[in-house]
């Protein structure tokens, strides 16, 4: 969707199982967000709670709901560890079992958009093999026909390249799977937390960045600058900061998970909004996204998908804290780029809503 201006989409604002999907609905809106991300987590907790486990009523409910408070559902999300697999049959799985039950859900929720995250599955935990394939041929084809399945039912899919990923953990890396894809359903997600977080950032060191930081930086966002994008092909970004540990996240820091890439441990419980520096938030978030909205000239919906360990606080109002935090960023980010029409859309009615403690739901 393109618009005047980067529209306001976000996804976290709390974490399913202790603040439930209408709540955090309704502290997005109340706070001038105007679209979300909706995590699969979050529908599925929002189904076994309230519709006995029917997710498509959870979705039909959720969709009315988006549209009493002013908002519209951008994506579906993460239809994961898909491509590559070295396992072909549980690829055929994927595609002909999961991916068209995911069909029905994102109609109803009003979106034609499916976000695809890069394939982070890592080796097998008790044999220490391979899962996936570096073969960029059978990657291509697989998204090729997760696209073509995808276009006979009129829907589209955003590919993003996540710092931990097996073998795509770039940016350069997803655009050139997204270029040989080469479907007009097939585009990309810039999101500044992986582009930094690969290149310049590194929280298992002292320093927390990678021994040439500021300059592979740069270089990379040299060739994203001169790669020729279409901005068509990008869907939308995401503007996300990360927190600069006070220690190296080794076998002893507390977020460490064993078997897990150090990235992704980061990632699930340090990001930040952007120009949280008071939080300590360190990544060069401005300069990732001055080539994005001034380089590429990107119009379309800017994303702040946080994942944070603070997520999990079971304070009531943990979703009003984040959505005023993720206002207050975007709001920054308007003043320094300009963007036009910075008002808000507002909600005529915002019923008082405080979320109460309910059992974790697991996949």
């Amino acid at each position: 969707m393109v618009i005047n201006r980067p529209g306001i989409a976000s996804m976290s604002l709390g974490r399913p199982g202790i603040h439930d999907l209408p709540g955090k609905l309704m502290q997005a809106a109340a706070h001038g967000f105007e679209g979300i991300e909706l995590f699969f987590d979050d529908l599925d907790f929002y189904a076994q709670r309230t519709f006995n486990g029917d997710h498509l009523a959870a979705a039909h409910a959720t969709r009315r709901l988006c549209e009493r408070l002013g908002m519209v559902i951008i994506c579906l999300q993460p239809f994961s560890m898909y491509e590559g697999l070295i396992d072909r049959a549980e690829t055929d799985r994927l595609l002909h079992d999961k991916l068209p039950k995911w069909f029905p859900l994102a109609r109803a929720l009003g979106t034609d958009l499916i976000q695809v995250p890069s394939n982070f599955l890592g080796p097998d935990p008790e044999t220490g093999k391979a899962r996936t394939t570096a073969d960029r041929t059978v990657i291509v084809n697989d998204l090729q026909r997760l696209a073509d399945l995808g276009a006979g039912a009129g829907f589209r899919f955003v590919y993003e390249a996540l710092c931990w990923g097996d073998h795509v953990d770039t940016w350069e890396a997803s655009w050139e799977i997204v270029r040989d894809v080469d479907r007009s359903n097939f585009g990309l997600c810039l999101d500044s937390f992986n582009i930094a977080g690969r290149v310049y950032a590194d929280p298992a060191s002292p320093t927390g960045c990678t021994p040439n930081a500021a300059a592979d930086l740069a270089a990379s966002l040299e060739r994203l600058r001169t790669a020729n994008i279409d901005p068509a092909k990008i869907f939308y970004v995401q503007l996300v900061d990360g927190e600069r540990l006070t220690s190296p996240l080794d076998e002893k820091h507390p977020f460490h998970v064993a078997g897990q890439p150090v990235r992704m441990s980061w990632s699930r419980n340090a990001r930040l909004f952007p120009f949280e520096e008071e939080r300590g938030g360190y990544l060069p978030i401005l300069d990732v996204a001055r080539v994005f909205f001034e380089d590429l000239k990107f119009k379309g919906w800017v994303s702040l998908e946080l994942f944070s360990r603070t997520l999990a606080n079971t304070d009531p109002f943990t979703p009003a804290d984040h959505a005023r935090r993720g206002i207050e960023s975007y709001n920054k980010a308007a003043e320094i780029f300009q963007w036009e029409g910075q008002e808000k859309k507002t909600v005529t009615m915002v019923p008082e809503y405080i979320p109460g403690p309910a059992p974790q739901h697991h996949l």
